[in-house]
């Protein structure tokens, strides 16, 4: 009932696609951990990756990169945060190729890193962690 928005069809098409695998583990109590959590439902994070650095660098050569791709997905104009358990030392925007954008610098404030998307825009985001 309602927009495809209410009723999820994003997260369930998610849900078929990319199944959850379960993985045998010891019996012991873990408490339930997510590295990263976006505050909009119109916000998909579909990458987490180490970052491939250029000019002759590889990733292992700088382990302390990872780059978090997001998309708009409801075709709409939002503002949402992008938060993250991990120590993240400093976030910017960075183009598809990884390449950290002119002025894309992004404060680092208690709430996560702001991010601002229009109608099915992709955002990346060079996120480097404290060692």
């Amino acid at each position: 009932a309602g927009s495809f928005q209410d009723a999820g069809v994003i997260q369930c098409a998610y849900n078929l696609n990319f199944p959850l695998h379960v993985v045998p583990a010891s019996s012991a109590q873990c408490p339930a951990w997510s590295a990263f959590r976006v505050s909009s439902p119109a916000v998909v994070l579909e990458t987490v990756k180490q970052a491939s650095l250029r000019g002759g660098q590889t990733a292992e050569d700088r382990p302390e990169a990872v780059v978090v791709r997001l998309y708009e997905a409801h075709g709409s104009t939002v503002v949402a945060w992008l938060q993250t358990s991990l120590l993240v030392k400093e976030a910017m925007l960075c183009d598809l190729l990884e390449r950290p954008v002119a002025r894309g610098c992004l404060p680092l404030e208690q709430q996560g890193v702001r991010l601002s998307f229009t109608p099915f825009r992709v955002l990346s985001v060079l996120l480097v962690l404290r060692q």
